[in-house]
Parts: structure tokens; C-alpha cells; sequence
């Protein structure tokens, strides 16, 4: 299927190449976002069809310059990418586009921009309106999250009826996403010499044996509107000890524990808590909700029939949390491969750039299920 009616499949290909290969060679490290986030500015001053709307240091939204009576489709992209790892420039090579962020997540925003260039262009008669936003530090821990700030600059966002956030799908939707609690768990003793270890506590076998039973727990599927969901509790750090001849007076660790949707942050902890060894203390480092898994939004089956997607649980933390918290349905779709996500060898497949175009536009071609 051709994109549109004056472009070839092959043509589209090569635009979206070009696209995600100078996206890639922006560099736009979370915290270092302003060059990349001035680029999309100038290329949406083109496009009349939106208004743009600037958030400093934080985004871009693209709002449809006329609301009409109907639904309202969100779709989402961080721009930042995690640290470099000699993967910069980028490179086209046998049909891949290589090179820091090319999957998660600077294909998706070239399909982003891609489709807005549609909308001016063709100005088809799609059956939702479109907004498009572009936010920054996303591979940041969630108390950095650009998102609450946008949405205190822009209410206008809690409109939408389907948030979709672009992130690395394999072409599939994956629905919900666990939330993400991080803890530090300290267990305290007394130093002494390593040969008088009876004038001591010794911090670290204290360890040894209170993290046995945590170590212990099972993982535990839950079942949400027919997905599976599987939550898991691992020890993920361990630091302690001075010397060899001395026994530690600390041992600290780190935890991290996945939960499912239907868990709130609040009964996570809890749960956490009830685990911990006597002893023990227990700090919670940060922890970031999960989103509810919409499966129940009719605009989700009409996105599954243009593409005869695959429905998937979403077995990690994406931003579809910080948009479920706001009381929006979201949903993760997106070009690129969860593998590629973060590898130093990290691409993504030119011909999945075009049919993640296709399918988001026969998505909003096809005919409404909802009205706004």
C-alpha cells in the first residue's frame, strides 16, 4: 500500500530515513535537549495545520489549529536518549538506520513528524484530530519528568480520548505498564578486627541471611483483561566492607520491584515492607505508578484493525504512567525493537519506519468509534 497517493513506498522509506539519520545526529542526552527541541520547533512553523506551543526546557506540543467534533488522538515522544556510547554520527546501512536513540526513540519521532507533514500536505479527511508532543528527560528517574510541568502549561492535553506514546513496541500495542519502586535496604552491625570477630557484628553475614528469604520470592502473574502481567522483586545491588581484616559495621542493597496495574504505589510499598528482614531498614528510593491497562478503549480496537496488531501486556515502566495519572487512556505503539532499546549497536529497520506511517494513518483515516 502506497502512503499516500503521490508517494511511493520506497520514496516514504527514503524520508523517513533521512529523518530519523539527522534526528540521531543531534545529540540530546537527557538534560541536553535544547538543540534537538529548537529543530522540531522550526520544523512545525511550517506546518498550519497545528499551533505550536513551546515549554521551555521541558517540550513542544503541536495542537490542532481547529477542533472539530471529534475525538482526539495524542501522539507521544521523548526526545532524549541515554549517554553515548561511541555510537555517534549515525548511519544508513542494508536497510537499518544505526546510531544512538535510532529505536528508542528518534525513529518514532521522524514518523511523528512525517505524519504532521501528511496532515499539511494532504489534508485528508482523517475522522480524529491530531496533537503532537515532543518532551524531554524520559530516560530520567521519574522526579526529573518533564510531563507534570507541560501538563500544568498545557491542560488542554486531558482532551484526548487515545494517548499513544511512540516508544519501542516491535510493532506491536502494548497496553498498561507496571510500576517501578526502588528501595535501598540497610542491614547495620559493629566493626571490629576480622580475627576478634566476636568483639563485632558482622553487617554483611547479617545480610547474607536476611536477604535469603527475598531472594526467595516467586514472581507472581497477574491477569488483566486477558494479559499477563508479571510482577517480580530482584536484589539488584550490594555495597559494604572496608578491608579485609575488618568486619563491616554496614552492608547496604539495592531492590528493585516491578508491580502490575492494578496495584497502587501506596499497597507496592506495603507489600515491600512486609518482607523486609528484622533488622533491617528499609528506603524507599523512588517509586513510579503503573498505568492502567486500557484495554476497554474503543479507539484502541479501531488502531489494532488498521495494522492487525498484536496485543501485548507492557512488561516495563514507560511515560503511558505519567498520562494514566493525568486520566488519560494510554497506550504504547511504536516503530522501533524493545531489543535495540539502550545498545551500543543500537538501529531500527527502515521498512518498520513506513509501516508504522501506514498504520497510524489508515488508523486515523478509518472511521471513528467515539465521539469527542
Amino acid at each position: 500500500m502506497l502512503a499516500n497517493e503521490l508517494m511511493t513506498r520506497p520514496e516514504l522509506e527514503r524520508r523517513l530515513a533521512r529523518r530519523t539519520l539527522a534526528l540521531i545526529n543531534i545529540p540530546s542526552v537527557s538534560r541536553s535537549e535544547s538543540a534537538i527541541l529548537a529543530l522540531l520547533e522550526r520544523e512545525a512553523a511550517g506546518v498550519a495545520c497545528f499551533r505550536g506551543r513551546s515549554v521551555p526546557g521541558q517540550g513542544l506540543l503541536l495542537w490542532p489549529a481547529a477542533r472539530r467534533n471529534r475525538p482526539l488522538v495524542l501522539l507521544v515522544g521523548h526526545v532524549d536518549t541515554v549517554p553515548e556510547q561511541g555510537n555517534l554520527p549515525g548511519r544508513e546501512e542494508s536497510g537499518w538506520i544505526h546510531g544512538l536513540g535510532a529505536s528508542d526513540m528518534k525513529g518514532g519521532l521522524a514518523v511523528m513528524l512525517e505524519l504532521a507533514e501528511w496532515l499539511e500536505r494532504e489534508r485528508p479527511n482523517v475522522s480524529t484530530d491530531v496533537a503532537l508532543l515532543f518532551f524531554a528527560r524520559e530516560e530520567l528517574p521519574i522526579t526529573e519528568s518533564a510531563v507534570p510541568a507541560i501538563f500544568a502549561a498545557c491542560p488542554e492535553l486531558r482532551q484526548a480520548n487515545l494517548t499513544i506514546v511512540m516508544e519501542p513496541t516491535d510493532g506491536a500495542v502494548q497496553v498498561g505498564c507496571l510500576g517501578n519502586l526502588n528501595a535501598r535496604l540497610v542491614f547495620r552491625g559493629k566493626s571490629a578486627h576480622s580475627a576478634r570477630p566476636w568483639q563485632g557484628i558482622n553487617a554483611l553475614h547479617a545480610a547474607i541471611q536476611g536477604l535469603q528469604g527475598l531472594a526467595g520470592v516467586p514472581q507472581r502473574e497477574v491477569d488483566i483483561g486477558g494479559l499477563t502481567y508479571v510482577e517480580v522483586l530482584n536484589l539488584t545491588q550490594i555495597h559494604g566492607g572496608v578491608a579485609n581484616n575488618v568486619l563491616p559495621d554496614e552492608v547496604a542493597c539495592g531492590l528493585n520491584f516491578r508491580y502490575a496495574p492494578n496495584c497502587t504505589p501506596a499497597q507496592a510499598e506495603q507489600r515491600l515492607r512486609a518482607l523486609v528482614p528484622a533488622g533491617a531498614e528499609l528506603e524507599i528510593v523512588g517509586n513510579a505508578p503503573p498505568a492502567r491497562a486500557a484495554v476497554d478503549n474503543p479507539l484502541l480496537g479501531q488502531l489494532r484493525a488498521a495494522g492487525a496488531l498484536e496485543l501485548q501486556p507492557k512488561q516495563a515502566w514507560t511515560p503511558v504512567a505519567e498520562f494514566s495519572a493525568e486520566g488519560l487512556d494510554a497506550i504504547n505503539y511504536g516503530p522501533g525493537a524493545t531489543a535495540q532499546a539502550h545498545q551500543k549497536a543500537e538501529c531500527v529497520e527502515i521498512a518498520a519506519l513506513a509501516r508504522g506511517f501506514d498504520v497510524l494513518r489508515q488508523f486515523l483515516l478509518a472511521p471513528a468509534t467515539v465521539a469527542s
